[in-house]
């Protein structure tokens, strides 16, 4: 299958959910990174990205007043370890980092996990790792019920070892808005990165649904220094 556009799949979807975008940058020389959250709810739509202290970010209420049940809602969606940049959306982030830390693997993390407790939706665990000791590669992952059976986990493993230049791969936790909400469905879509950090930021984040959409993440990982650029949007200011 040939890239598509990014901003083309995410302005065709009201509600894809939360989404991961992992590849490598047009010009080649980045590694480039996207997480975003949306909110059908007033609890989901009631956050904000902040930076926390190993390296990504986290998930707060921006009026704590307003927080309803922060067990799903509330995590880390990104954390760093070493060369490794761990991206998932909820706290099986937590998971992956404590596994590898222990010089354990990504997938051996995961196959802990199973997909949310949310009934009916049953909302699949996505999660991704960009790595970038031997050669620039990254992996991603989806942890979903059988056709909505909360009594059947299915767990997908890709592996990306040469991405090219200006593509990357999107996975996303629903395949469209709905109720009971649709999982995400085969594998990750491949589509095109464009631009430079702020070019690819500004692309997204005027991609998503403008009702829905909460807050995004992004960050490009220069390939030859591992030094990074980061840029957080949050729709509560």
């Amino acid at each position: 299958m040939n890239p598509v556009k990014l901003s083309g799949e995410l302005s065709s979807n009201t509600y894809p959910g939360r989404g991961i975008v992992l590849g490598k940058s047009q010009d080649g020389r980045h590694a480039a990174i996207a997480y975003f959250i949306m909110g059908r709810s007033e609890n989901s739509r009631n956050r904000i990205f902040s930076e926390n202290d190993r390296g990504g970010i986290k998930t707060e209420a921006f009026d704590p007043a307003k927080l309803v049940d922060p067990s799903l809602i509330i995590y880390n969606p990104v954390l760093v370890l070493g060369d490794a940049t761990i991206v998932t959306n909820g706290d099986q982030t937590d998971t992956v980092y404590d596994f590898m830390k222990e010089g354990k693997t990504f997938e051996e993390a995961l196959r802990t996990r199973t997909f949310e407790p949310d009934a009916p939706n049953y909302t699949p665990r996505i999660s991704g790792v960009v790595r970038l000791k031997d050669g620039f590669s990254y992996q991603l992952s989806i942890l979903k019920s059988a056709n909505g059976n909360p009594d059947s986990v299915q767990r997908f493993f890709f592996d990306y070892a040469q991405p090219e230049s200006g593509v990357g791969r999107f996975i996303h936790t629903y395949r469209c808005d709905g109720s009971p909400i649709p999982s995400f469905e085969g594998e990750p879509t491949p589509v095109t990165i464009e631009g430079d950090l702020e070019a690819f930021t500004s692309s997204v984040w005027e991609s998503l649904n403008e009702d829905n959409k909460v807050s995004l993440f992004t960050r490009f990982i220069d390939l030859e220094t591992g030094s990074c650029e980061t840029r957080i949007v949050n729709k509560n200011q």
